[in-house]
């Protein structure tokens, strides 16, 4: 009985170390092959770190492919305070390069954060500047090249395309309207380093930056600069508070050129007024159409029977009062005897008020 109870025994020890290292046996089979992608992030993400790279914006183009708005390549200064060991020699030169006050540019070298950006004096720097950082060779002290906007023509369209900040986000006009589209996905380099920020002997990795998507607007370039030469000619002359332009294709409703006085160059956009640039005037401003609109009461007339272009006449006498309001013809005195074609030619206020009345 004695032998027999510890023969049970012996096979439940067995029974539950079969089953334990089973268990252990699933278990790193799970880290190993279903879990390994995930952990190996988490673990990565622990030592790696990502200098990044600025994606270029979708490019503007007018009707033809003309370029509008597009980018250029500039170098910004990003630095990695714990890779940085002399932090007072490196604020002293980088701070008499970038003239920036000393104690400022300590700051941001003795910074505890894994990479520090130096904004807005770091950003978009000329080649000299980024020539003479270079040659210090100083470690943790890194140049990233950056996509800066670059308008070509500088005011053209300047309303209605708008402008970018300084980390190229759409602040007005398209660039605004559309930034979700134009924004591409910004890159990297990926390079590994110690809890201390040390660099470790391991290859980095470039992750490619995504271009936004290219935009196509009706503009005619042609045309949208003859309308801005004459808006230019017209300010020069009259010098008026305000003018505007709009070219349209009457078949299609097509906007051709648009344009507004004052603007203002995108390139520069701080060094104007809120009204300046906001003031998009042909689609925010409200005005009479004038003129224009007696063709609409003319052609409504016609239609309706009311009047014979050739045959009906009408006397202007300068003024005709209805319903206690008194009309007046814009020629003093009135054009006298007519017929209603000569009333169109002569664009005479009277009949064509009249005909609004009567088609109403």
């Amino acid at each position: 009985m004695f032998f027999k109870n510890i023969h049970t025994r012996i096979k439940i020890i067995i029974i539950v170390t079969i089953f334990l290292f089973c268990v252990i046996i699933g278990k790193v089979f799970y880290i190993q092959v279903i879990d390994y992608k995930k952990l190996n992030n988490y673990a990565t993400s622990l030592w790696s770190r990502n200098l990044p790279l600025a994606a270029n914006r979708g490019i503007i183009y007018d009707t033809n492919g003309v370029e509008l708005a597009s980018n250029i390549t500039t170098t910004s200064l990003v630095l990695i305070p714990n890779q940085i060991s002399d932090k007072e020699n490196v604020a002293k030169d980088l701070s008499e390069i970038l003239n920036v006050d000393y104690e400022e540019m300590y700051k941001h070298v003795s910074k505890k954060t894994s990479i520090e950006r130096v904004h807005p004096e770091g950003r978009n720097l000329s080649y000299d500047i980024a020539d003479k950082i270079n040659s210090l060779g100083y470690e943790g002290v890194y140049l990233v090249k950056e996509a800066k906007r670059y308008y070509e023509y500088d005011t053209l369209l300047s309303h209605s395309i708008g402008f970018v900040g300084i980390d190229n986000q759409g602040l007005s006009g398209l660039e605004l309207m559309y930034d979700e589209y134009l924004t591409g996905s910004d890159g990297s380099i990926k390079y590994f380093s110690d809890a201390k920020g040390n660099s470790l002997s391991m290859s980095q990795i470039y992750e490619q930056p995504t271009s936004g998507v290219n935009m196509t607007l009706t503009i005619n370039y042609e045309l949208q600069e003859a309308l801005e030469r004459e808006l230019d000619n017209a300010v020069s002359q009259y010098n008026p508070d305000q003018a505007l332009g709009i070219a349209m294709d009457p078949n299609t409703g097509e906007i051709l050129a648009i344009a507004s006085r004052p603007n203002f160059s995108p390139s520069n956009y701080q060094d104007y007024t809120t009204e300046e640039i906001n003031r998009n005037l042909p689609i925010w401003m409200t005005y009479e159409p004038g003129s224009t609109f007696k063709i609409i009461t003319l052609a409504a007339s016609l239609e309706e029977k009311i009047v014979d272009l050739n045959n009906d006449n009408f006397f202007d006498g300068g003024a005709v009062t209805v319903e206690g309001a008194t009309l007046h013809c814009w020629k003093h005195g009135g054009h006298g005897a007519q017929t209603y074609l000569e009333v169109v030619e002569n664009s005479c206020n009277l009949v064509c008020d009249l005909e609004k009345l009567l088609v109403m």
